[in-house]
């Protein structure tokens, strides 16, 4: 069985797997071909690769003697085209947000896996490419918060006087918020979190953080870690108290989403008007509609002095441990697909039958089936 790797788009600067995590699938009798210049923008050169066992190969051959494509960023129709008919497509494909593609893959009889799809269970965690890639941006977003800011984030004791630390908001106590809570304190920030689930309540004060308490919100476990969807009078509730923090606070971290639907509003066109000068918000939650009612993906604006940075792939801003961190998730998904070096597919598994988008033109994931029926 071959492998292959693709280099990324132009903004894109992560790579789906580094020469360590190569290294596993040549010991798994499989053989690796590579893109030249695939790890460039993530520190890696040719020659690394050629030294573990992969072969350097054009874009063309690539895609046209890998029996699967390990990329991160989904391919073109044309691209997709290209392959073998019987190749294994394996990426972060946004199936659910992105149909006309999903369509194409099922009509073309193609097999692909899209890794956002990962089931959010104890055995799944360790392939779970959007919590790991949550951790980089909730970091990341402290630091771009921080830089952007036009004060300090620590408390100083100065001879030229007391310097208070900046308050620093959380919007929603995920992977992404608690990496971000974690940043922010380690800054010196005095630092609220808010979350709909009241499980994250313990985290959040674990990290030293203060949790914004709102009553009354509706919690379902089946719903994998993530929120659901509030009634009309909690969300008022929840933007009422949120409105009242964010006036009295320096940053914003928004990270509320929702699979499959539009990210929740949750600061609204007042709640920046009341801000103060200088504040920053950082939106995570920009590609998904945005958690600001005033954000716009992947650009930076200032509305009566609060600056607003509705965050794109922010991740591929640390491509080195970012990949790493992916590669190990591509890694772990792999042994269950790959057996004796061939790509073997059990539909009994419930991490493989969630994680696949659509094999031989039918879609496999239920929440894929639901789509491409309505």
């Amino acid at each position: 069985m071959t492998i292959g790797i693709l280099k990324e788009p132009k903004e894109e600067s992560r790579v789906a797997l580094l020469p360590e995590a190569v290294k596993t699938l040549l010991s798994w009798n499989a053989q690796v071909i590579i893109e030249t210049d695939a790890g460039l923008s993530a520190f890696t050169d040719n020659d690394t690769y050629k030294a573990v066992g992969a072969s350097i190969k054009s874009r063309a051959e690539v895609l046209a003697e890998s029996d699967m494509i390990c990329s991160i960023q989904p391919l073109s129709q044309e691209e997709i085209s290209k392959m073998k008919p019987q190749a294994v497509l394996l990426g972060q494909m946004g199936a659910l947000f992105n149909p006309e593609l999903t369509k194409f893959l099922v009509q073309e009889k193609r097999t692909a896996f899209s890794m956002e799809l990962v089931p959010r269970t104890t055995r799944a965690q360790s392939m779970d490419v959007l919590s790991s890639m949550a951790t980089v941006i909730g970091y990341k977003s402290v630091l771009l918060a921080a830089s952007s800011l036009p004060r300090f984030f620590p408390m100083f004791m100065t001879a030229a006087g007391s310097i208070t630390p900046a308050k620093v908001l959380i919007l929603g106590a995920g992977v992404a918020g608690l990496q971000a809570i974690a940043t922010a304190k380690r800054l010196g920030a005095s630092v609220f979190a808010f979350d709909v689930r009241q499980a994250a309540k313990e985290e959040v004060l674990s990290l030293g953080a203060k949790f914004v308490d709102v009553e009354g919100a509706k919690e379902d476990k089946a719903a994998g870690g993530y929120a659901v969807e509030q009634s009309a009078e909690f969300i008022q509730k929840q933007k009422d108290t949120i409105h009242e923090y964010a006036a009295k606070s320096d940053v914003i971290i928004t990270t509320a989403q929702i699979p499959g639907r539009k990210a929740p509003l949750l600061v609204e066109e007042r709640t920046v008007l009341a801000m103060k000068p200088g504040s920053v918000i950082v939106d995570l939650a920009a590609s998904s509609g945005g958690n600001c009612a005033l954000t716009q993906a992947d650009q930076t604006v200032e509305i009566n002095g609060v600056k607003i940075i509705g965050v794109g792939n922010i991740a591929s801003e640390l491509p080195q441990d970012a990949s790493k961190m992916y590669g190990k998730n591509y890694i772990n998904f792999l042994k269950l697909i790959i057996k004796d070096g061939e790509i073997n597919l059990n539909f009994e598994d419930d991490i493989v039958k969630g994680t696949c988008v659509c094999h031989q033109g039918e879609a496999v994931n239920s929440r894929i089936s639901e789509m491409l029926t309505q």
